[in-house]
């Protein structure tokens, strides 16, 4: 039997009281100091791990502190500091091309809209919601990456495939009060416990509210 949006709703609730007890400590795990330094190491992240990422941009800040630095940027030299993150050309490209977006359109600062950051090279609405809700605190949207995207469909909260669709359900299911928070809690959560191919059901905290879809008993 399909279960009905207001039931899914609710369900919904009970899984975000129990991730927000079980994960009081999550947040974003890529580290930065402003709003520049997160969408560069947001665009870093995209097909590379945020602990890579993090390993990398210590040195990227140190040397690039604004806007205007990463649009006179030498592409060799970025690339070379970044070349460990993969895709480095493209990356590099991106993060000179949001440099000079940056100073031309924005007098070197980032844009609190959604719409005008995405006008940026390398930045999506991924990178856009990720920026915007962690370095000013508003709630865009709802982040979907590769944890949120798998962990949505296990526990039954959307049966879409592409990321803009799945986020599409999850602002229909999330209080818009919890949509920052609730991308951190499902990554946590498929870091910790949720893992792709071998979830830990017997410990988890959503047990009785998840389907477990996709799952191999």
């Amino acid at each position: 039997m399909r279960e009905s949006f207001e039931k899914r709703r609710a369900r919904t609730q009970t899984i975000i009281q129990r991730l927000k007890r079980y994960y009081p400590d999550a947040h974003c795990a890529l580290h930065h100091s402003n709003p520049l330094e997160l969408l560069v190491a947001t665009i870093l992240s995209a097909q590379c791990t945020d602990e890579r990422v993090n390993m990398v941009t210590p040195a990227l800040f140190k040397k690039y502190k604004k806007a205007a630095d990463y649009a006179a940027a030498d592409l060799s030299q970025l690339e070379a500091m970044i070349r460990s993150t993969g895709f480095f050309r493209a990356k590099a490209k991106s993060l000179k091309g949001m440099g000079e977006g940056l100073v031309k359109d924005h007098h070197g600062e980032v844009p609190k809209d959604l719409e005008q950051m995405m006008k940026l090279p390398g930045v999506g609405r991924k990178t856009a919601n990720v920026v915007l809700g962690n370095a000013f605190g508003m709630a865009t949207g709802i982040v979907v990456d590769t944890h949120v995207k798998r962990l949505s469909f296990r526990l039954g909260l959307t049966s879409a495939k592409a990321p803009d669709k799945v986020e599409q359900d999850l602002v229909q299911l999330v209080p818009k009060k919890d949509w920052i928070n609730f991308s951190h809690w499902l990554i946590f959560h498929g870091r910790r416990i949720c893992k792709a191919r071998k979830p830990q059901c017997e410990i988890c905290p959503l047990e009785g509210e998840c389907p477990k879809n996709g799952v191999k008993h």
